[in-house]
């Protein structure tokens, strides 16, 4: 188990609760804790020179009482700061104590990234200090952890450097492999990942720790493959002249990538061993089709099928599609989600383990262990993703051995593909089916938002509906639900009366999140703001608008697959960044996305913009949540490892050796794609 937290100078019974949220129970699991950026310390400069978006310092006297006040279920401190170029509003939430902290006529430097609000420039949340502290930190790169509510980046540091008085890395790494790749070794990488003692050897700490996080993945999947080897073809399913007629019948000719697929998902459900696919497919690229093509055609084999989704939502959108196209041709599809009450679950269960249902299309209640089938030949899973290890294994192990395909609409680089997927087949699919509108993009600043609204405004008039995107704050998720919420109430109030504007955020509960859902599908919604969790399991062709404030926030993939939720009905559909910052860099940078359509362009863009020595940007969401590597910014890494443990492997290596402490540990995380 290891060393207990608790065994750390100054760590007690609170502070050993609040790491628990943070998963770190141990000494190692502090110490692999790693900063999720680093604070450099600039100049500071006049108050008439700050600009939004651009994190400054300013040094200036507090010109007005501090004062507090509650707005909801907030505090909110405030106060005016002045130099001899004029003043600046700041507040803070929820930290009453500087009421009595901070004092009219004091001077301090103030820190943080000014924001255009309510109708004026501000610093939000600003770190302050002396003049003479700050330049003490300004010689420094100063880690800045993932928290969670209750806990400072002051007591972590802290806890890190007790940490170290007691921790060392024993080097896992054979030496040549070290030597030839000229790697800092394990101990002192972690050492400076920590408390960094300059920007070069920073930069060599974060390459030997991606390294190590990609070397354990390679290693533990050359492991997962020695344990997995490919099963023997239970169910060899053939595709035959009703499914060749199902192909012709659809109201659209399917693209060559659909054909192609589908060829290959021919060749493995009817070969020697078991299909064990990927679907690699750009939003809107038709891959639900080819699915339910692939499920056809094992019923009409004479087996069952499954696909499971990750929300309610898009089953449901799934269920009705799959009976609207299926059942005319005689297939019998079921439904089985969380929100079905307790008698709908039973008779759905009933069909399902007799055999009267052929295709069971349904959540996480899918896999529930009185769920059976009758001869479940093929599991589909779609948004792989956002599935964990054990909820994937369990539904492939509701068969004896059946075909699997998962799907993912994840655009990545097809070189790093073919690394990250070397013990799955790949389909990739980058064509867009004809019908489809292409999405006019514009990237915007952020006074732009009037005219973005008034767009909302008339598409809404014309029966469309929109969707607002605004990024998390990972700070504070009470901050994030405010920030959605004060968003559409200002949305609300500037749009016309009839315009239905509602909210939906990660801190609903999943029948909040549902029912708005629902209510946006069927047209009673035609404003929805809200945060990521749009990302997947929502489709309403009647929504052409999307706007994604803040853009520059999100990694590039991500705001493709954010885009991805308009343009999919026959009309013109629009998707609008407003940057929040003023900088070149970031206006360049969604410039990519604001130019292409082509997840698979943008990926591979956003690999050469993002090199691998950046380490202050905006990371990716949704890949491969590796701590700290980044299978775009650290694509030269992810060779190098990969590349290692091939070596390793011709040379006999037994990888056991890297994975004794936590071999199942590992090897689920690389059945984790």
């Amino acid at each position: 188990m290891g060393v207990s937290v608790r065994n750390i100078k100054g760590i007690g019974e609170k502070t050993e609760k609040l790491l628990k949220r943070l998963h770190i129970e141990t000494v190692e699991d502090l110490v692999h804790h790693y900063p999720r950026c680093y604070m450099a310390y600039p100049e500071p400069i006049f108050v008439n020179e700050v600009k939004t978006g651009v994190r400054c310092s300013i040094f200036a006297e507090i010109a007005s009482p501090v004062h507090l006040k509650a707005a909801g279920r907030l505090k909110l401190c405030t106060c005016l700061v002045a130099d001899e170029s004029g003043q600046i509003f700041l507040r803070w939430f929820n930290m009453p104590y500087l009421r009595n902290t901070l004092k009219q006529g004091q001077k301090y430097v103030f820190t943080g990234t000014p924001v255009y609000k309510n109708g004026r420039v501000m610093l939000e949340q600003p770190e302050y200090c002396t003049e003479a502290k700050y330049r003490e930190m300004m010689e420094t790169f100063q880690p800045v952890y993932p928290l969670t509510a209750g806990l400072s980046n002051k007591i972590l540091r802290k806890a890190q450097a007790a940490a170290f008085e007691m921790y060392r890395a024993e080097e896992f790494l054979p030496e040549n492999v070290q030597k030839y790749y000229s790697l800092l070794d394990e101990d002192r990488a972690l050492r400076e990942i920590h408390f960094p003692t300059g920007s070069e050897t920073l930069i060599e700490a974060r390459r030997r720790i991606i390294f190590d996080e990609f070397f354990r993945f390679f290693s533990a999947l050359e492991l997962l493959q020695e344990k997995e080897h490919k099963t023997l073809n239970h169910y060899v399913i053939t595709m035959g002249d009703e499914v060749k007629e199902f192909i012709a019948s659809l109201p659209y000719a399917l693209t060559g990538a659909q054909k192609e697929t589908l060829e290959d998902i021919r060749r493995d459900m009817a070969g020697t061993s078991a299909m064990n696919r990927l679907i690699q497919g750009d939003v809107g690229s038709g891959k639900t089709i080819v699915a339910m093509t692939a499920l056809y055609a094992v019923v009409k084999n004479g087996y069952q099928g499954a696909l499971m989704a990750p929300t309610e939502v898009l089953a449901l959108q799934h269920y009705e599609s799959f009976r609207k196209m299926l059942e005319p041709r005689g297939v019998r599809v079921g439904l089985l989600i969380g929100s079905q009450k307790a008698a709908e679950k039973r008779k759905s269960k009933q069909l399902c383990e007799s055999g009267e249902v052929d295709i069971v299309i349904g959540t996480h209640a899918i896999i529930q262990e009185d769920v059976l089938f009758k001869n479940l030949a093929l599991t589909v899973t779609d948004e792989q993703h956002r599935f964990g290890v054990k909820q994937r294994d369990a539904l492939m192990h509701k068969g004896m051995e059946p075909h699997v395909l998962v799907m993912s609409a994840t655009p990545i680089p097809r070189t790093l593909a073919m690394i990250l997927y070397r013990d799955l087949d790949i389909s990739v699919m980058n064509e867009l089916p004809a019908s489809r509108l292409p999405i006019k993009n514009c990237v915007v600043k952020q006074n732009a938002r009037p005219a973005a609204w008034n767009f909302i405004q008339k598409q809404v008039a014309l029966g469309r509906q929109a969707y607002v995107i605004c990024p998390m704050i990972e700070e504070s998720e009470t901050l994030d639900v405010e920030n959605v919420t004060s968003y559409a109430g200002m949305l609300a109030q500037a749009l016309s009366p009839s315009i239905r504007v509602e909210a939906l955020n990660g801190k609903m509960s999943p029948a909040e999140k549902n029912e708005i859902m629902e209510q946006f599908s069927e047209g009673n919604i035609q404003v929805l703001v809200s945060t990521t969790v749009v990302e997947v399991g929502i489709d309403v062709p009647n929504a052409t608008v999307m706007i994604i404030e803040n853009a520059e926030r999100f990694g590039l993939a991500q705001l493709h697959q954010l885009r991805g939720r308009v343009g999919r009905g026959k009309e013109q559909s629009y998707c609008i960044f407003i940057s929040g910052s003023e900088q070149q860099e970031a206006l360049e940078r969604l410039s990519v996305v604001g130019k292409s359509n082509d997840g698979f362009h943008i990926a591979n863009e956003d690999l050469k913009l993002r090199g691998p020595g950046e380490f202050f940007g905006t990371r990716q969401s949704g890949t491969m949540n590796f701590a700290l590597g980044d299978i775009y910014e650290n694509a030269d890494i992810l060779k190098t490892a990969a590349e290692a443990v091939d070596f390793l492997k011709k040379s006999g290596y037994n990888f056991r050796k890297i994975h004794q402490y936590s071999l199942e540990e590992d090897l689920n995380y690389a059945r984790n794609l």
